[in-house]
């Protein structure tokens, strides 16, 4: 067995492509490729998956995992997450690398997932396919062909934010929000991707592009994450809620949060998709 990083908090969860290749074969490592694409891309995460991806992995769509719902990929039930991560073929005592097509982007909310559900054992491949491909990384093509095993859920919902949760924090300055999106939409000086949605930010949150916690598609150090993140208002005893367009990327600054040691975050699920849909929330313009 490879030997595994710390995966606790103030840890860097991450592994390198050659410290994947190495585990590759370990019977406790499964690999899931959470490549996810914006809806106006044109990619198809699936599809790219089966013409190519790192040999024996599985396919994890955040689409598919999600409670119904009007708001894109909600945070499924713990019935409904056991039930999708048991077909997948992972177990509560596998140790989990997680990664994309684009080098950090959508693998970072499935590793907040997992942990959401107690499973601890889980890590980003840093670089993503990219990263895999350039170290000469081999692929392979194709559905993945997967033995199911059983998988236990216990949603911690500490670690999430509601709706009313935001709000209060808006009205209270309880809690800092923390704002993944472009700076153009935060400002509102752009319209929203998905239909219907006002534009804007809530009152008070701060503008933290999650682009800029990544140099070529890897998490920056801890020392350059901690200069950003400070700069835009991280203090070491108060709680952040990190929020993006639909709770994807909001993800990066719940990572890179872990990796200083805050342990006082939490992700609005709905994100954009719910605040900017309902009338009722208030909403601000400009830096």
């Amino acid at each position: 067995m490879t030997d595994t990083p710390k995966p606790g908090l103030g840890h860097r969860p991450l592994v390198s492509a050659a410290w994947l290749s190495d585990a590759l074969s370990d019977s406790d490592l499964k690999v899931l490729d959470a490549s996810w694409h914006m809806p106006n891309s044109g990619r198809n995460g699936r599809a790219e998956f089966e013409q190519g991806h790192i040999p024996g992995a599985r396919f994890f769509d955040i689409d598919d995992c999600a409670e119904a719902s009007d708001l894109p990929h909600t945070m499924p039930s713990e019935a409904l997450f056991a039930g999708y991560m048991s077909r997948l073929g992972v177990s509560n005592s596998d140790r989990v690398v997680v990664y994309d097509s684009v080098g950090l982007f959508s693998a970072a909310r499935v590793w907040w997932m997992l942990r959401a559900f107690g499973h601890d054992q889980v890590f980003i491949l840093d670089g993503g396919l990219p990263a895999w491909q350039a170290e000469g990384g081999a692929l392979e093509s194709g559905a993945a062909t997967v033995e199911a095993d059983s998988f236990q859920a216990r949603l911690d919902y500490r670690v999430m934010a509601s709706a009313d949760q935001v709000l209060e924090a808006c009205s209270r300055g309880s809690s800092l929000i923390m704002d993944a999106r472009a700076y153009e939409r935060f400002t509102g000086e752009v319209e929203e991707p998905r239909a219907g949605l006002r534009s804007g930010h809530m009152p008070g949150a701060a503008s933290m592009p999650f682009g800029e916690l990544l140099e070529r598609g890897r998490l920056k150090s801890n020392e350059r994450l901690r200069a950003v993140l400070e700069a835009r208002g991280m203090q070491p005893d108060r709680p952040i809620i990190t929020s993006c367009g639909s709770g994807v990327t909001a993800a990066v600054i719940s990572l890179a949060l872990h990796c200083l040691g805050h342990d006082k975050a939490r992700l609005y699920d709905g994100s954009w998709s719910e605040w900017g849909g309902r009338s009722d929330l208030p909403v601000a313009t400009g830096g």
